[in-house]
């Protein structure tokens, strides 16, 4: 998913509308951080949780953005 964001957020950039979509960023950076979390073996389960709390906590700012500015996901 992570690698399909950054896809999307290039080819944005290279059609020159990338400050439009910065707010992918943070699904890249989330996305990326939960598919390290689960790449990770059994035995690192604590490094497991806390790189899955920050993917978390990075959506939670993109949703909380939504509410606080609602121009960064809109792009206006």
């Amino acid at each position: 998913a992570s690698l399909i964001f950054l896809c999307m957020f290039v080819y944005a950039w290279s059609v020159d509308d990338a400050g439009k979509f910065l707010w992918i960023l943070f699904l890249i950076v989330g996305s990326a951080l939960s598919g390290i979390a689960e790449s990770l073996p059994e035995n690192r389960r604590q490094a497991a949780g806390i790189l899955r709390f920050a993917g978390i906590l990075v959506l939670l700012l993109l949703l909380l953005s939504g509410f606080l500015r609602p121009d960064f996901l809109i792009g206006g």
